[in-house]
C-alpha cells in the first residue's frame, strides 16, 4: 500500500511540473488562431499530427536529450532562440497574410511550430530533462504520455470554443492570439539571449 502510494506521489510530482511546462490552456488560443479557417476534419488531423509530432520529440529526448545536444554542441538556449525566430515568423505571416493562405499551408504546420515548439518547447524539454534525472525514465515516460493526451483532447474539442465565438469572434480572436505568440517569440528570443550573455 505504502508503494503505491509512493508510486501516485511521484506520478504527481513528474505529471505536474510538466503539465505547466506544456500550459495546454494558455497554446490552446494559439491553436485555434494557426488553424482558424480550417474545417473541423483538417483541425482535428493537424491536432493528431501535432500531438504525435510532440511526442516523438519528447519520447526521443528523454531517451537520448543530453547526449544530442552534447553531440550537435548546442544548448536549451540555442533551442529556445531557434524556437522563438520560427514562432515570431509563424505569428508575423498569420497576422498579414489571409485565411486562403493559411489553408494552403495547413499541412505543414503540425509538426512545426505546433508540435514543436509550441507543444513541446524548451520548457517542456528542460523539464523532461529534470524528470528523468529526478523520477527515471519511466515515470517521465508516463507523464509525458498522460500530458500529451491531455493536449489532443483540448485541441480536437477546439470546434466547440470556434463554434461559440462564432465566425467574426473567431477571427479576432485569431489576430489577438497571433500578437500574443508574437510576443511569446520574442520573449523566448529575449530569455535565450540573457542566458547566452550570461554564458
Amino acid at each position: 500500500m505504502f508503494a503505491v502510494t509512493s508510486l501516485w506521489t511521484k506520478f504527481v510530482l513528474s505529471f505536474v511540473p510538466l503539465f505547466v511546462a506544456i500550459d495546454v490552456i494558455g497554446i490552446l488560443p494559439i491553436f485555434i488562431s494557426l488553424t482558424e479557417g480550417l474545417t473541423d476534419k483538417q483541425r482535428k488531423k493537424l491536432a493528431v499530427e501535432s500531438t504525435l509530432a510532440a511526442l516523438v520529440v519528447a519520447v526521443i529526448f528523454a531517451l537520448a536529450g543530453r547526449p544530442i545536444f552534447t553531440f550537435l554542441g548546442i544548448t536549451i538556449t540555442d533551442f529556445r532562440i531557434g524556437g522563438g525566430i520560427i514562432l515570431l515568423v509563424l505569428a508575423v505571416t498569420d497576422l498579414l497574410f489571409s485565411t486562403e493562405e493559411r489553408k494552403r499551408k495547413e499541412t505543414s504546420i503540425g509538426v512545426v511550430p505546433i508540435g514543436i515548439p509550441l507543444i513541446i518547447g524548451p520548457a517542456a524539454l528542460t523539464t523532461i530533462l529534470l524528470l528523468v534525472d529526478t523520477y527515471g525514465i519511466f515515470l517521465t515516460m508516463f507523464s509525458i504520455f498522460i500530458n500529451l493526451i491531455l493536449v489532443l483532447i483540448v485541441f480536437v474539442n477546439s470546434g466547440f470554443i470556434i463554434k461559440i465565438l462564432g465566425n467574426a469572434g473567431s477571427k479576432a480572436f485569431a489576430k489577438i492570439a497571433s500578437l500574443f505568440l508574437a510576443a511569446i517569440a520574442v520573449m523566448m528570443i529575449r530569455v535565450g539571449l540573457v542566458e547566452a550573455l550570461k554564458q
